[in-house]
This record gives structure tokens, C-alpha cells and sequence, in this order.
């Protein structure tokens, strides 16, 4: 009985006297349920986010008197770019780097953690990453066009209103402890958020007097650390006059928008021809 009423819905179906719906064993229909919208992304916003950014690596140093050694420099870095994906990333991002490793399982290695450096100008750029894993505090520095990197993925985009974060070395282990198996963040705004944590530290002494003037540490609070003596301390090593040296600020706006306007050039170019 069951059957010739499961026939019967089928022929009614194809005859078009039924809505669409899933039937069950049993040849009951079952109610329609819309699919799930996808989630729009503006792929316009997120290209244009990227059209602004241009890494620093691009940017030779000051007071260079060769510019073809950097012409050539940058031709090879654009040539690795389009071999491997280098994305937008800051100090303070959290990121996960596959390398080849003949010595490991499935000949690759997966690490993930916290940027707290990024140095370097052209061939020569570097980043660090640091993480926690089983109370141990591991760092890694990578060559950023080395041919070993097979993929660098962004897993949270953000910055820390710090240039560097060497200073975790002396934080809590929470602030550097983060999951090898953690999930990307989708990031949709055009505006990479700032992160403006201040982390807690460990008991003195520190790898560094984090406090002095020059280190220009932000992302911590000293009163809950120093006595008054280390106050004094760290004020007869301030350099007040660095802030009216006019020489130390370096504007490579003009030279930004000349190197983004040929990198961007070369590679449409390059996506073009494929």
C-alpha cells in the first residue's frame, strides 16, 4: 500500500500537481526549506583594501644610492608573488606558515603564531612568529621569499599599537598561547582593526628594561611593575631631543605610490597572460 501511494505522488510530482519537496521512505512529503544565503563578500572593498597596502619589504632604505640593485630585487620578489600567495599582514597578526621540511611527516611543516617582528627591506625581508606549545615559549623566523615557504595564511588580521613585540618574551603565556588547529577569522572591513591590549608581565626581572624611553613600549602598563626608583632609572636614559630631530622621519609617500603603481602593474600583467 505504501509503495502504490509512493508511485502515485512520484507520477503527480512529474505531472507538476505537487510542489517540490523531498519525499521519505514511507512517501511522505516532507516541508520545503529554503538553502542558506551565502554570506556577500564586497570583493570590490576588499580589492581596493589591498590596492592600498604595499608590503614594507617594497621600500629601500634610506639614503641608498643604488636604485638598480632594488629594480632588481623587486622583479624577483614580484616573480616569487606570483608563484605564492604573500598576503596583508602586520605586527600583531596571527598567521600560519606551511615550509618544506624533508625531515618531517608528509615532507611540510605547519606553524602557527603571533607576528611580533618584521625587518628587512627587499630579498632580504624577515618576519617572526611566536607561540606557546606545551609551556614552552618557540620562536621562528622565516625569510620571507624563501622558496621553502609554501604558504602563508593570515589567520587574524590585525595590528598592535606597538612596532615590535619582543616584549612577550617577559609577558604571561597566555598572551603568546594560541590553537595549531585555529580557524580563520573573516575579516570584511576595508580597515585593519588596531588591537590596543595591554598585556600583564611577569614577576622582574625582564630580558630588557622594557620601560626605557627608547624601546617606546605601549602595550604596557609599567606603574603596576616599577618602584620609584626604576622611574628615575629609566627617566636619565630619555633622549628628549629624538622627537626634534627632523632627519629621522623619512617620507617615502611619493616612492610608495611609484613601487604600488608597478608592482600592481606587473601583476595584472602577469594574471592577464595567464
Amino acid at each position: 500500500m505504501a509503495a502504490c501511494r509512493r508511485s502515485l505522488l512520484l507520477i503527480r510530482y512529474r505531472a507538476g500537481f505537487l510542489t517540490p519537496a523531498r519525499l521519505l521512505s514511507d512517501g511522505e512529503p516532507t516541508t520545503f526549506k529554503p538553502p542558506v544565503k551565502p554570506l556577500i563578500v564586497d570583493k570590490k572593498a576588499l580589492q581596493e583594501s589591498r590596492k592600498r597596502f604595499l608590503s614594507p619589504e617594497f621600500i629601500p632604505p634610506r639614503g641608498r644610492k643604488d636604485p638598480l640593485k632594488f629594480y632588481l630585487e623587486r622583479q624577483d620578489m614580484i616573480e616569487r608573488r606570483k608563484v605564492i600567495n604573500i598576503p596583508e599582514f602586520y605586527v600583531g597578526s596571527i598567521l600560519a606558515v606551511t615550509m618544506a621540511d624533508p625531515h618531517a611527516n608528509g615532507k611540510s611543516n605547519r606553524f602557527v603564531g603571533i607576528c611580533i617582528d618584521r625587518s628587512g627591506s627587499g630579498l632580504g625581508a624577515t618576519f617572526a612568529l611566536r607561540n606557546v606549545i606545551d609551556g614552552q615559549g618557540v620562536e621562528i623566523r622565516y625569510d620571507m621569499y624563501s622558496p621553502l615557504i609554501q604558504e602563508i595564511q593570515v589567520l587574524k588580521l590585525e595590528k598592535r599599537i606597538d612596532a615590535k613585540l619582543f616584549y612577550l618574551r617577559d609577558a604571561l603565556p597566555e598572551y603568546s598561547t594560541f590553537d595549531v588547529n585555529m580557524k580563520p577569522v573573516q575579516h570584511l572591513d576595508p580597515e585593519v582593526p588596531v588591537n590596543e591590549m595591554r598585556v600583564k608581565m611577569k614577576p622582574r626581572p625582564w630580558s630588557k628594561r622594557w620601560e626605557q624611553e627608547k624601546h617606546n613600549i605601549k602595550g604596557i602598563n609599567f606603574d603596576y611593575y616599577l618602584l620609584e626608583k626604576h622611574k628615575q632609572r629609566a627617566k636619565k636614559s630619555a633622549q628628549p631631543w629624538v622627537k626634534f630631530d627632523m632627519l629621522r622621519e623619512y617620507d617615502t609617500s611619493k616612492l610608495e605610490k611609484e613601487i604600488l603603481q608597478e608592482v600592481n602593474q606587473k601583476l595584472s600583467q602577469s594574471s592577464s597572460s595567464a
